[in-house]
């Protein structure tokens, strides 16, 4: 009976030391021992004391704060107050998760928390004015890629978008897509599902947040070596906003003002020659889509595009189409 009590006792202690104390805040003795009382649970100090051993064995590690009276303190915690800051930043910012399913995960992150850390999470500034996902499937749909991947078999799926009157609408006049998922990526607050058509023998991307009706098939996922051997992060550098378009091999004349965002964009592997004239000529792969002469269009002149041809050209029809709806 001793040792049921005891039992008892511990994982009550351990209970009260991960909801009360952190590194910043301990419990003296007589606080532990009226809240193990509180609990229905009797205790000695010295009891503590070998509760605290015993812990400290099992890699609970609990430790002295040297003050005055000493205070005692689960010392190893799963995340501390700040990784705890940045995980809710992350919720609160992601596009993809619905407001509910936001405020449930914040709920559920607040509790790997002490009280004392809590209350400054409390006091943290909510990011406001994202636009929140209205679909709540999201989490099941990510479960259904990851097994249709896992198990190397295509995935069937209806794809939604809005039209004018801002309904949603069914894409491909309704017909389910069945693709080979490649891989799931995140990107601008959103996931994306980047799968491979054996039909156009190229990559598409696809939002996780307007799938729906997604399934398994019994179809074997396509094998080639396109897919053996893609690469997530330098498809990520190319592709702008998960827009799809023509691989190329893009020349760009930077100045060194705008260095930074093409470094920021594209990476250290950019091909990089210093012409001396405070410009540099930059060699990236990109894809020739609107998003990607939208993200040269901002930097007003700090970047030009000198090859190939067919980019200067596509990038000139761009942009005069732009001043054509400003005529």
């Amino acid at each position: 009976m001793a040792k049921e009590v005891s039992k008892e006792r511990l994982l009550a202690l351990l209970k009260i030391m991960f909801e009360n104390t952190d590194d910043e805040q301990g419990l003296t003795l007589e606080q532990i021992l009226e809240e193990l009382e509180a609990a229905g649970v009797s205790a000695e100090r010295k009891a503590l004391y070998r509760d605290f051993e015993a812990l400290n064995n099992a890699g609970i590690e609990i430790q002295r704060q040297h003050v005055k009276p000493v205070r005692y303190f689960l010392a190893k915690r799963p995340f501390t107050k700040s990784e705890l800051l940045l995980l809710i930043d992350a919720v609160q910012g992601s596009r993809f998760i619905t407001a509910r399913q936001s405020t449930s995960l914040v709920r559920s992150i607040k509790s790997l928390g002490s009280k004392h850390q809590v209350k400054g999470l409390e006091k943290h500034v909510h990011v406001g004015g994202r636009v929140k996902s209205q679909n709540d499937s999201v989490f099941r749909n990510v479960d259904v890629i990851q097994e249709a991947i896992a198990a190397k078999r295509m995935l069937s799926f209806k794809y939604t978008g809005y039209d004018c009157s801002a309904r949603v609408q069914l894409r491909h006049d309704g017909q389910p897509y069945t693709q080979t998922p490649v891989q799931l990526m995140y990107s601008d607050g959103f996931y994306y599902l980047v799968c491979y058509s054996e039909k156009y023998d190229d990559f598409a991307n696809y939002r996780v947040d307007r799938m729906c009706d997604i399934h398994v098939t019994q179809q074997r996922a396509t094998r080639n070596v396109r897919i053996a051997t893609f690469d997530a992060d330098e498809y990520d550098r190319r592709v702008f906003g998960m827009f799809s378009g023509s691989s190329v091999r893009a020349v760009l004349r930077v100045r060194e003002s705008a260095m930074n965002a093409v470094i920021d964009r594209f990476g250290k592997d950019a091909r990089v020659s210093d012409m001396g004239d405070d410009t540099a000529r930059v060699s990236v792969a990109a894809m020739a889509t609107p998003v990607f002469f939208g993200w040269i269009a901002q930097f007003a002149g700090q970047i030009t595009v000198e090859s190939p041809s067919s980019l200067r050209q596509g990038y000139a029809g761009y942009l005069h189409e732009l001043l054509q709806d400003y005529e």
